[in-house]
């Protein structure tokens, strides 16, 4: 079940491609933390691409990255300084797969000309895997019976020989 505390998560970075998997790898773990393991794929995915398109476009490479969980949904943004880098032109790509993968996406302009983009994730809250009992493996039904009865015999043996106690036992 996932929790419903709010939660927020806000990290300044200079894009470089080293930086890309690091960034990724944060973001991974705050949703691990946040229990919402199921996101980490399309959430670090598209922020990953952002960050690629920023780091292969923009002349300033200064991003804000925020995550917004409300109990229902989780909001990604990424914020560039680059006034030049243009949704429309450089990051189309980009968005259309963003736009494929998400609940929801957009582009804002700041009152200072960058731009912010944010996507957005739905929890499926609920999804639970029916516990059904699973049965042995192949190998593990195959078993030897066990002698309920061990002949006097075969206790009578000599202790010198274990052999023969397991002889007379089958």
């Amino acid at each position: 079940m996932k929790t419903a505390v709010p939660c927020y998560y806000h990290l300044d970075v200079e894009v470089s491609p080293e930086r890309v998997g690091q960034v990724s790898r944060i973001l991974a773990a705050h949703l691990r933390y946040w229990d919402l393991e199921t996101l980490v794929e399309p959430v670090c995915g598209g922020a990953e691409l952002l960050l690629t398109a920023i780091d292969r476009h923009a002349t300033d490479k200064n991003t804000s990255i925020e995550m917004w969980w409300n109990g229902q949904h989780l909001i990604t943004a990424i914020g560039d300084n680059d006034r030049d880098l243009r949704p429309d032109q450089e990051l189309r790509g980009c968005l259309e797969q963003i736009a494929a993968t998400s609940d929801g996406w957009g582009c804002c302009a700041t009152d200072t000309g960058s731009k912010v983009i944010w996507f957005s994730q739905r929890a499926r809250a609920g999804e639970r895997m029916p516990l059904v009992p699973t049965g042995p493996a192949p190998s593990l039904r195959e078993v030897r019976q066990v002698p309920r009865e061990i002949p006097a015999a075969a206790l009578a043996a000599p202790a010198t020989a274990p052999e023969r106690v397991l002889e007379g036992a089958r």
